[in-house]
């Protein structure tokens, strides 16, 4: 049974996100959704709200990031009865896979993507828990593209809104939907 999103809101869930001062380094206030897997309730608040703003479309698949976007697509695409696709850090697929490199603020990274897990025309939502500088949520959107696919909508929990990442998301393209913004600064 899903909650209705009326019944516990949004607001709750901010609540329940736990910060963490100078996490990973220092200057940085690191948002922990684990309070919020860690909790049956909430955890359910949070698929159900992106269950009914996505139960209506047409996703064919759904594309998750390394690692809290796969817990959070996973169980989105299973309550919309589609596929799952992770999309993972280098050297962590066991098949062929197509690459993409792209700039953190401190240096560079890479994702992967199983070369047969997207197919022409399929519509792709693509799931992470926030989105900051924008840099993994693109190289997402670049390899989906690269297989074929249409990215239908991108979605996270969080948004800073301090931070480009959600403009530059934007600007290729790509709707961009989060349940919660904030400036992210401590």
């Amino acid at each position: 049974m899903l909650f209705h999103p009326d019944v516990m809101g949004v607001d709750a869930l901010a609540d329940k996100i736990r910060k963490i001062p100078n996490f990973p380094k220092e200057g940085i206030l690191f948002h922990d959704i684990t309070t919020v897997l860690q909790s049956p309730e909430y955890f359910r608040l949070l698929v159900d709200l992106f269950t009914y703003r996505y139960m209506g479309q047409k996703i064919d698949v759904v594309a998750g990031l390394e690692a809290r976007g796969f817990i959070i697509g996973a169980a989105l695409a299973y309550q919309l009865n589609v596929g799952f696709v992770p999309i993972r850090k280098k050297g962590k697929l066991p098949f062929d896979t197509l690459s993409q490199t792209y700039s953190l603020e401190y240096g560079e990274a890479t994702v992967e993507i199983h070369q047969d897990a997207i197919h022409t025309g399929d519509r792709v939502l693509l799931v992470d828990d926030l989105v900051a500088t924008g840099g993994t949520m693109l190289a997402g959107v670049e390899l989906i593209r690269r297989l074929g696919g249409e990215v239908a909508e991108a979605c996270a929990i969080l948004e800073f809104t301090d931070l480009d990442g959600a403009k530059k998301i934007r600007e290729n393209g790509v709707p961009l939907f989060s349940l919660l913004q904030n400036d992210g600064a401590l």
